[in-house]
């Protein structure tokens, strides 16, 4: 069932993630690559705050300043493999921007509920 609650406040925190994408990089033609870190720091932000009301218990582990230096930690890594995954499809391989941001989008989401589940907020 967590991991049905994490889909839904991920699912949240990447429509805000892929919104400010399709505005900035695809609609204004902004750099996709400082777009997509920009809108993941967003979006990250967004999904610690939803995480800890409605997915995960916070405090479980660790004090609520470690616990948000290790999400944006674990989200750090999330940010390099989504930046790589962009910059190979859209850079390298010439894919869609829009369809490349889906697919980093759902890369990046296995990691961090697998790292956030299994270590920060491990019960």
């Amino acid at each position: 069932m967590k991991i049905f609650r994490y889909a839904v406040v991920g699912g949240v925190a990447a429509a805000i993630d892929f919104a400010v994408f399709a505005v900035f990089a695809k609609g204004l033609g902004f750099n996709y690559l400082w777009v997509g870190f920009y809108g993941f720091v967003l979006a990250t932000a967004i999904n610690y705050i939803l995480s800890i009301r409605h997915v995960f218990a916070s405090g479980v582990r660790f004090g609520r300043n470690t616990e948000i230096f290790l999400v944006f930690a674990i989200s750090a890594v999330g940010l390099s493999l989504n930046q790589l995954i962009l910059y190979i499809l859209i850079g390298q391989l010439g894919t869609e921007m829009l369809l490349s941001k889906i697919v980093a989008t759902g890369m990046v989401f296995l990691w961090n509920y697998s790292a956030r589940n299994h270590f920060i907020f491990k019960e």
